[in-house]
């Protein structure tokens, strides 16, 4: 079967191995542009779907080599699903709503799962060569399938008290100058959001509301 253009282009833009990384430069421009959660949510989405749509344009073709792209194919989805795990839990973190996004999220990894297992009920005569990587990539979407679908409050509560946890984990081991600027550093951010969220006024500096 032949591979479409647009997909194969994907494969080729790819970095070498020995320092590639998981979305293209194309990929990583759109990601830095869009700021919003649930947007980039959606197009970490939208890059997971093509991985699976060019892994299963390679499991059908004999592509001499194809086991080598099949390989780094999985990786990068698997780093793609993680990274929307983390936009998530960031999110949440901050109390930014993502029910949008999450939403998204599910739904497209209720579809993508089954594909994924379906390449590893093929047993294809080459999956020795990414046996581990696929395994891999079906717990991970397995894993955030079920975060996913997770009421967000409660997961809003457990990256809470995750992020608590590891806050005094690196305390414990600060020095004590080192601990009272990075206090200092936090009241300051929490004071510049603060300063953030407060409504605009239309009145001039110095004026009052008469009552």
């Amino acid at each position: 079967m032949k591979i479409p253009a647009i997909l194969l282009s994907l494969v080729l833009t790819l970095p070498m191995a020995a320092q590639r990384d998981f979305l293209t430069a194309d990929e990583v421009d759109q990601i830095r542009l869009t700021q919003e959660p649930n947007e980039r949510l959606k197009l970490y989405v939208h890059f997971a779907r093509q991985r699976i749509d060019l892994l299963q344009q390679l499991f059908a073709s004999t592509k001499p080599g194809r086991s080598a792209l099949i390989h780094d194919l999985l990786d990068d989805y698997t780093k793609i699903v993680e990274a929307i795990d983390t936009v998530t839990d960031d999110a949440l973190k901050r109390k930014v709503a993502v029910d949008l996004g999450v939403s998204a999220v599910a739904q497209a990894e209720k579809d993508m799962l089954p594909t994924l297992k379906k390449f590893e009920e093929s047993a294809p005569k080459d999956i020795g060569r990414y046996e581990m990587s696929l395994k891999q990539a079906i717990e991970t979407t397995a894993d955030s399938l079920e975060l996913a679908k997770e009421d967000l409050t409660s997961r809003s509560t457990d990256v809470q008290s995750k992020a608590d946890r590891e806050k005094k984990e690196i305390e414990a081991v600060m020095q004590p100058k080192d601990l009272e600027e990075r206090q200092a550093q936090e009241k300051k951010a929490a004071t510049d959001q603060k300063k953030q969220r407060k409504p605009p006024s239309l009145l001039k500096k110095g004026e009052e509301i008469k009552k």
